[in-house]
């Protein structure tokens, strides 16, 4: 069987309508997705597939793969599979990760600790001022933000961050070339070109509501926390609080006025034991050692050594064959992650846990994407 587009068995599977922990079953037991594929219905049953979903492996619905496979073949777009060395380590720690992610922009960008900032969408002049002065400050401390592309919080934290220079990364609903609402297409592209877009679902998905509760366990699964900034009772920056919970992540929260009504789930967060909040630095402080827990576990899966507990000056990273290889590829102007990958022959999984390290270690900045030497 041949395949002519390079992703065609990972889109099989996905566009068959199976469910996520089906395939993820099919994929750690064959290793790959055409090793899947080619298995037979026999044994995609026995992994727990209707007869009507392997019916749609076998004969899958053209136009949607062609749509998704075309959209595949634009530059900066990407398919991540549950395999993939690629695939976000953190959301590998969730109950029920997705089997795929289609990602425009630069999947390299799901590596970096990120804060999700979550709220209202019908939010305040001042929630929407809160969400941008913390998104500016955290993106300056490093980190990326996370949010959902929807009105109100969401869009006034990705904004905040591109204008600050920093890295944000949308977690949609819709397939990753729709934006919802169609007003933010523009922001959509914006935090591609420097950040990444991140979907579940195939290209030409519009906006169903079974979709979103599911989306907000991808945004707070990417996230080390989540700020909760103007949420009403009844929210779906709640859902993606109380999934951040079960994932066993942080959980943030900044008050307001008892009068006011889009606090009031803020509030029952606090009382259920998340973090108050005033000013970034309090999420800063409470996400530093989280951050170096992860530079640390990351470091020790892909480069097999541990994290030296040194001043950059002294630090025997560089002396490391890869970390050298790393080193001689940066330069002073900043360098985008293609590069380095084919200036070190190095994966993007490897290059993304040493830059982290590196960046850490005070050895490298990170701006839009982009990775430049500090000294030396």
């Amino acid at each position: 069987m041949s395949y002519p587009c390079e992703h065609e068995p990972l889109l099989r599977l996905l566009l068959s309508g199976a469910p996520t922990s089906g395939l993820r079953r099919l994929l750690d037991s064959h290793g790959t997705a055409q090793a899947a594929v080619v298995a037979g219905a026999r044994d995609w049953a026995s992994h727990g597939l209707t007869a009507p979903v392997c019916n749609a492996i076998r004969t899958p619905d053209a136009a949607a793969l062609r749509n998704a496979a075309e959209w595949l073949q634009a530059p900066g777009h990407h398919l991540l599979g549950w395999r993939d060395a690629e695939y976000p380590p953190l959301l590998r720690r969730i109950a029920s990760p997705p089997a795929m992610l289609f990602v425009a922009g630069d999947p390299a960008q799901l590596w970096r600790p990120a804060v999700a900032i979550v709220g209202s969408r019908t939010a305040t002049a001042g929630g929407c001022t809160n969400a941008g002065q913390f998104a500016r400050q955290l993106a300056k401390a490093g980190l990326c933000i996370a949010s959902g592309l929807a009105a109100g919080i969401d869009a006034a934290a990705h904004s905040a961050t591109l204008e600050a220079g920093g890295v944000t990364v949308a977690v949609l609903g819709t397939g990753p070339d729709i934006a919802y609402p169609a007003r933010h297409q523009t922001l959509l592209e914006r935090i591609a070109a420097t950040g990444a877009v991140v979907s579940e679902h195939p290209p030409g998905t519009g906006p169903l509501r079974q979709h979103f509760p599911s989306r907000n366990r991808i945004l707070a699964g990417l996230s080390l926390g989540t700020l909760v900034i103007e949420a009403a009772l009844r929210s779906g920056a709640l859902i993606t609080a109380h999934q951040a919970i079960d994932a066993g992540r942080e959980v943030f929260a900044v008050p307001g006025s008892i009068h006011n009504p889009m606090v009031r789930g803020c509030h029952r967060l606090i009382r259920e034991g998340a973090t108050l909040v005033e000013t970034p630095q309090e999420v800063i402080d409470a996400l530093t050692p989280l951050v170096l827990d992860l530079a640390r576990a990351l470091q020790g899966e892909l480069c097999a050594s541990p994290l030296p507990s040194v001043a950059p000056a002294q630090s025997p990273l560089l002396a490391q064959t890869n970390y050298n290889r790393l080193w001689q590829a940066l330069g002073h102007d900043p360098t985008g992650m293609d590069a380095l990958e084919e200036r070190t022959g190095l994966t993007v999984a490897e290059l993304s846990a040493m830059l982290l390290t590196l960046e850490l270690e005070g050895h490298v900045a990170a701006e839009h994407g982009r990775y430049c030497r500090i000294g030396g």
